[in-house]
């Protein structure tokens, strides 16, 4: 219908005006009737001829767009199509095999299956890992070749180097957070950007045995000796990921240094140039002549470092490559030459974002495919792209992070804890403590999330098919005032159109609450509201009890000794310590803070020195990074004489840090 109605809307008006009016233009007009039309403009005749040039117009714009929308779905086609995975020899054999089986065996009794339900597909603009199934995972193609996010594609050894600088990112939270009993400070357990978090719930739940092989040197040498210039609409796109790239490469075991022009970098990367440049290990000068002195090798002197090279590296050294990044207008033909033809002697790579003079120069299309203008039947090869919201993400957890500002009670000794009432948990304030479950023996229900994540029905493990499913049980453990659909979906499917979303989750919810209903009556998730809750009455959560605990722990004055180890018997691991799900970092790190901050507590009101040390060894062995935690033990053992001990303590911090 949708197709009559607009053939209909082309070949109608046409016909209507051809048929009543006649074509719009039959001749120029003369000049006795320009002269009549200046002295008289309104007449029936020019109404007429008026109404019918705009109705031309307006049936011109119409047909445009439609020719518009028209090529927009041939391309999209054309691209579904190129990606769409081929079976593989060993597939089309065991299908052949399996066809053969089927059609050559002959019974009496035709048994006929039902069709599977369709799955949703999975649409957006990441890629994820497809829990549809319980075995059912990516294409093998695309998990190995790489990571498409909103702003770009990544391969997938960058994704990985990506998802390792975020958590190195949490790290350094755990490392300098300052337990505080009474005014815990979460000003930093703030979301990572959305690009990360979209590259990280792509690699979640899809273990890789991590690669020897260097990519950024493979990629190296894929392009042309000496360097290239990168011309068409993915010149500027390849050089962020290349920027990126090389940054990664760089902070991992290759002896890699990033030169970049300013101009190039503020093209690169827009706004956030000046803020990011001096947080990022490269090298930033001015024009192209710069760079030269820097390739040479007696540009700087021999053994020192270069700025904003990594501490301990020589430009001199065997293994040590240079890459120079810079744009087409960073200097003259002469210039660029001169630059080109050090860097070959340095074995540098240099990239010019444009134009290079004297070549070679290969075209970048906007997916990152390269191509030799005189080799156009060679397939060349496929180079990271991003644009600058992208590129601003990742650079903003690979960067080295700013200065912390002070925390609250540095600088000014612990307020008596008498003056200071101990306060409840700030994330649970809005909540009511969950009751304990009431039901028949044989229907308990327990959820653990500390650990491991289960569901447990009479203290046996319930399997649970789907990843986005536990994710579900999971989410609403740590809220137990329930979440929308739209706080699931953003959470478990981050990167995606929301709208596009909403299938999946009713899917995944459906094939849990089945589940659930095999095993056991009883109903565990309300919905209501447009809101999913857990129904306390007929599940335990053990999040919920470690809660009890803390805030137990928190207005007790005495007997601090059960009251920490009632803690510890409540905290027997990290919160789903065994999932990468990026949604659950902040909840995460703000559990085990407020863990440490009971330490902190009960240790500062413990009458016994050398219980309060127990206490803060404890704590260590819960976060063995904390900084804070660990300079407390220390001291401690030092008012306690144990010097060897404080030094012990400090060097085994020092080889974990490492």
């Amino acid at each position: 219908m949708s197709l009559l109605f607009v053939l209909a809307f082309l070949v109608g008006p046409p016909a209507v005006l051809l048929t009543v009016i006649g074509p719009p233009l039959r001749g120029w007009p003369s000049s006795e009737q320009l002269r009549a039309w200046l002295q008289q403009p309104l007449t029936e005749e020019t109404l007429t001829a008026g109404l019918a040039i705009g109705a031309w117009l307006i049936w011109l714009l119409v047909a445009y767009t439609v020719a518009v929308r028209i090529i927009i779905r041939l391309r999209a086609t054309a691209a579904w199509l190129r990606r769409v995975p081929l079976p593989t020899p060993l597939q089309a054999t065991a299908s052949g095999m399996a066809g053969a089986a089927v059609f050559g065996v002959t019974t009496n009794t035709v048994t006929t299956t039902p069709p599977q339900p369709p799955q949703p597909a999975a649409t957006g603009t990441a890629t994820f890992h497809d829990d549809t199934a319980p075995d059912d995972h990516h294409d093998q193609a695309v998990r190995e070749d790489g990571v498409t996010v909103a702003g770009g594609w990544l391969p997938r050894d960058v994704a990985e180097q990506v998802t390792a600088a975020a958590a190195l990112v949490w790290l350094r939270r755990r490392r300098d957070y300052q337990p505080h009993p009474t005014h815990p400070d979460d000003t930093d357990l703030t979301p990572l950007p959305p690009t990360v978090t979209a590259v990280q719930a792509a690699l979640a739940d899809t273990p890789t045995t991590p690669s020897p092989s260097d990519g950024f040197a493979a990629l190296v040498e894929a392009l042309p000796v000496g360097g290239v210039g990168l011309t068409g609409p993915g010149a500027l796109p390849v050089g962020r990921g290349l920027l990126v790239t090389a940054i990664l490469a760089g902070q991992r075991h290759s002896p890699t240094s990033l030169i970049v022009t300013k101009a190039t970098l503020a093209l690169l990367l827009g706004p956030a140039a000046e803020t990011l440049g001096r947080r990022l290990p490269l090298t930033i000068v001015d024009t192209a002549d710069d760079a030269t002195q820097l390739l040479q090798p007696a540009g700087p002197v021999a053994g020192e470092a270069i700025p904003g090279q990594r501490q301990g590296e020589t430009s001199g050294g065997h293994d040590h490559r240079k890459i120079v990044l810079l744009n087409d207008h960073d200097g003259n033909e002469q210039q660029l030459k001169q630059l080109a033809e050090t860097g070959t002697a340095a074995a540098a790579l240099v990239v010019v974002l444009g134009e290079r003079p004297g070549g070679p120069n290969w075209h970048a299309d906007s997916t990152g495919h390269l191509r030799d203008p005189h080799h156009p039947g060679m397939p060349g090869p496929r180079l990271c792209v991003l644009d600058q919201t992208a590129t601003t993400d990742l650079l903003t957890v690979i960067a080295s992070p700013d200065p912390a500002p002070p925390h609250p009670a540095s600088g000014r000794p612990p307020l008596p804890y008498a003056e200071s009432p101990e306060l409840p948990l700030p994330r649970q304030v809005a909540r009511q403590e969950p009751p304990r479950l009431s039901t028949t023996p044989r229907q308990r229900l327990h959820l653990r999330v500390l650990g491991d994540p289960q569901l447990l029905i009479d203290g046996e493990p319930l399997t649970i098919r789907r990843s986005a499913g536990l994710q579900v049980l999971v989410y609403l453990a740590i809220h137990p005032n329930g979440a929308d659909t739209a706080q699931l979906t953003d959470a478990i499917w981050p990167g995606l159109p929301r709208h596009s979303l909403t299938g999946r989750l009713y899917t995944a919810l459906s094939d849990l609450r089945s589940t659930i209903r095999t095993a056991s009556d009883l109903p565990v998730i309300d919905h209501s509201d447009d809101r999913y809750r857990l129904n306390p009455a007929h599940i335990d959560v053990d999040l919920w009890g470690l809660h009890t605990a803390i805030n137990q722990a928190a207005a007790t004055l005495a007997h601090t000794t059960a009251a920490w180890q009632t803690v510890l018997d409540a905290y027997p691991a990290d919160l789903a310590n065994t999932r990468t799900w990026p949604w659950l970092d902040p909840h995460r790190e703000a559990t085990r803070r407020r863990v440490l901050d009971r330490c902190i507590s009960l240790a500062s009101k413990a009458s016994d020195p050398h219980h309060a040390l127990e206490l803060l060894q404890q704590g260590t062995r819960i976060d063995p990074y904390n900084a804070d935690l660990h300079g407390q033990a220390c001291r401690a053992l030092a008012v306690l004489g144990c010097s060897d001990a404080a030094a012990e303590l400090r060097g085994r911090y020092r080889q974990s840090l490492t």
